[in-house]
């Protein structure tokens, strides 16, 4: 079990929580290494994206145990929107980038 740095994502840089996660085995920093950082970035920006505290420590043992289940993505997320390098899907135009707006005007 080593410290080491660990990689971030795409546009996200890994959070402190997070990496105390996936640096508790080897086997954990092997399989997080091992997804592309695309991959990554969807799992933190999931994990950044929780209101709550609880909400987030869940997703983080999620993020976790995904990982152990051979998962490259987090299950039932749309995917970060925070990204530069395209433009956010459909879905996610009108779900998350919509209802947002239409929530800050009323």
């Amino acid at each position: 079990m080593g410290k080491s740095k660990l990689s971030g994502g795409l546009v996200h840089k890994l959070p402190v929580d997070l990496s105390n996660a996936l640096t508790k085995t080897d086997k954990i920093i092997s399989l997080w290494e091992s997804i592309t950082p695309i991959a990554r970035n969807e799992f933190i920006c999931w994990v950044e994206s929780a209101k709550q505290e609880k909400t987030r420590e869940r997703r983080i043992k999620r993020t976790v145990e995904e990982l152990l289940d051979g998962q490259k993505r987090p299950c039932c997320w749309v995917g970060c929107v925070h990204r530069t390098d395209k433009d956010p899907s459909k879905w996610q135009q009108a779900v998350l980038i919509d209802k947002k707006a239409k929530s800050l005007k009323g």
